[in-house]
């Protein structure tokens, strides 16, 4: 199974768009039926989503839904893969998603201060939850902060709980200046560092940097190895010439770095 490091955020009422980006580099398509379309045109939206999804795609497609009425609309149709679920504050958000869509993988969205609170019991509230990201706009609103930097405390916890959660690390929230480059790939970076593997993306044009911030750099996956020769030479904890100290748990974390390069499950 292929790591996901890109995901490509898509406006509902625009199939057109949509359609380019399940054509593009993208790992995870996410049609949004929430904050990129219009109040008017969320009927449109919706009705646009449910054709498309009528037939298998090509790449796993979730959508972001609106309102409960999208995922009645949505459930069982062959092309959907998953669901991301909005503005989610307690597992009961939650449970209420899983009632509607039986079977179907659940992506919380944590947006507030309330959210992040309950980090944990949203992460463990239902089997269907596979995972949980972290809306980064809304949240910055709530909590009256404008410097990223002051999310880390929140991005951290986040990452905490999927993994106390036994989830994959939450993916990042979205870059919103599609021309910085240069800014993308360090807060990528930035975010690697605390814990996040891949992120969600608003233009083609960030796939390739999300991807090359995310996969280990070649002297990673040299260490990796060496790590691995070694603990497969001895069978136990050993130092390695440069004074690296090597135990189960860093072998473990080696294991997941050459995964990670070739983009398959440990």
């Amino acid at each position: 199974m292929t790591i996901p490091l890109t995901y490509l955020y898509a406006p509902g009422d625009r199939p057109e768009v949509v359609l380019k980006a399940i054509a593009s580099r993208a790992d995870v398509v996410i049609i949004d039926l929430e904050d990129a379309v219009s109040p008017e045109r969320r009927k449109y939206a919706l009705t646009a989503t449910a054709e498309l999804l009528t037939s298998p795609q090509p790449l796993p497609v979730h959508v972001r839904i609106h309102s409960p009425q999208d995922i009645a609309t949505l459930t069982g149709l062959p092309g959907l893969s998953a669901l991301r679920v909005p503005k989610v504050a307690h597992a009961t958000d939650i449970h209420r998603a899983a009632r509607l869509a039986p079977g179907l993988p659940l992506y919380p969205l944590l947006e507030s201060a309330l959210a992040v609170e309950y980090a944990y019991d949203i992460a463990t509230a239902h089997p269907a939850v596979r995972g949980i990201a972290l809306g980064e706009a809304d949240l910055r609103a709530d909590l009256g902060v404008r410097d990223g930097s002051s999310l880390d405390w929140p991005r951290v916890r986040i990452v905490i709980a999927a993994r106390a959660a036994g989830l994959a690390p939450p993916s990042q929230s979205v870059y919103p200046d599609i021309r910085d480059v240069d800014g993308l790939y360090a807060s990528c970076a930035h975010g690697r560092a605390l814990g996040f593997l891949g992120r969600a993306a608003i233009h083609p044009r960030q796939l390739p940097v999300i991807e090359r911030a995310f996969r280990p750099a070649p002297a990673e996956i040299e260490a990796a190895e060496e790590v691995i020769r070694a603990a497969a030479a001895t069978g136990g904890a050993l130092a390695l010439p440069d004074g690296r100290f090597v135990d189960a748990a860093i072998v473990a974390a080696a294991r997941r770095t050459l995964a990670l390069a070739r983009r398959e499950d440990p």
